[in-house]
């Protein structure tokens, strides 16, 4: 099993949940209000009066063969408009209770 993080810029959030759907991935945990800032020159998301934008993740843990599907949906989002921004992150999941 592998978790997957996605991180992304709040206006995406309907998107990033169908997404999810569509990919029959029904688990998975929401933050609301993340700050951060990207490494390949994305701007801060701060909720800030200089920095307005907030960021969003979703985690959720899915079996191996379903992570090449997600990523691939995680990077055409991404395509549809880079300067919004999505990101997603990958590790294995050695034990669950």
């Amino acid at each position: 099993m592998k978790s997957v993080m996605i991180v992304f810029n709040q206006a995406n959030t309907g998107r990033v949940e169908y997404m999810l759907d569509v990919l029959g991935i029904q688990g998975f945990t929401f933050f609301e209000q993340v700050q951060g800032r990207g490494t390949n020159g994305g701007e801060p998301r701060r909720g800030t009066h200089a920095w307005p934008e907030m960021n969003s993740c979703v985690i959720t843990i899915v079996d191996d063969e379903k992570v090449p599907a997600l990523l691939e949906a995680v990077k055409k989002l991404d395509m549809r408009n880079e300067e919004v921004g999505v990101r997603a992150f990958v590790w294995n999941i050695e034990q669950t209770v």
